[in-house]
């Protein structure tokens, strides 16, 4: 089953079922959770004049590779924002919550350029792929990783965080506009930003991320991304850390901000 398929699905039907291929470690791929939210989110508002401005999930529970039902509320729809609530449901239990905010663009004199740069990356045709044979979870199979900067997980580095280019792998999805689902079900593919410092396999999953979305998507799905993600803190068994994710024309798409728990 394709993603577009699955995002079909959320359109016609109550029950959703989860393609395989998407496993990471005993659940489902975080980022396909986080797309199929979004989906209902955009699918609910129905508005293009209002665009997704931010959003937050709590991965709550393990979703497993079976039916899920995902419902949506409308929390407040006022002139230029609505902010909608979606839940993703599985053996009668939330698993996922999703709130966003949906945006109409007005006038204003405030105007504060972007702060934050691009950072070099090296052509993409001079990219190192990430061997399919690597000991990644399941869900890596759908993309393509090249590191361009610091170390694999579990390295045993001294230092956390690292830059890299990603994109959906073309021989396992075709070519297609991107939508907004792809893209976060893309952004999340990337493993925190403290898992190089790991010496051997241990989990780390994300607990809560905020993504805030800056330049509109104007992307294919087979385009590549570049990624760029710090650490802030991690202690105690918690780590909080940020990115930024650019298009391959340097525009930024999105911020992540992250809380994630470490059993290492």
């Amino acid at each position: 089953m394709s993603l577009e398929q699955l995002f079909q699905q959320i359109e016609r039907q109550q029950w959703i079922d989860i393609p395989q291929g998407w496993l990471q470690g005993r659940t489902i791929f975080g980022g396909l959770v986080a797309g199929m939210l979004i989906y209902k989110a955009t699918t609910t508002i129905n508005d293009s004049e209002k665009k997704l401005l931010s959003c937050s999930v709590t991965f709550v529970g393990p979703v497993d590779e079976a039916q899920v039902n995902l419902t949506a509320e409308i929390l407040r729809e006022g002139k230029s924002v609505t902010t909608i609530e979606v839940r993703l449901w599985q053996n009668d239990a939330v698993q996922s919550i999703l709130i966003a905010s949906f945006g109409s663009q007005r006038e204003s004199k405030i105007n504060v350029p972007l702060g934050v740069q691009p950072i070099e990356f090296p052509p993409i045709d001079q990219l190192n792929i990430v061997p399919k044979y690597l000991p990644f979870p399941e869900c890596v199979k759908n993309f393509q990783l090249a590191w361009t900067d610091g170390h694999y997980p579990m390295s045993g580095s001294k230092e956390p965080d690292f830059k890299g280019c990603c994109r959906f792998d073309p021989e396992v999805h075709a070519n297609r506009e991107m939508n907004l689902a792809d893209l976060v079900t893309l952004m999340d593919v990337w493993p925190p930003g403290v898992l190089p410092m790991f010496r051997k396999p241990a989990p780390a999953s994300s607990l809560t991320w905020h993504l805030t979305f800056i330049h509109p998507l104007q992307s294919q799905l087979n385009d590549w991304f570049k990624y760029h993600v710090i650490t802030d803190f991690a202690e105690h068994g918690y780590s909080a850390e940020h990115a930024y994710l650019w298009d391959a024309q340097n525009r930024l798409i999105a911020i992540a901000r992250q809380t994630v728990t470490v059993f290492a």
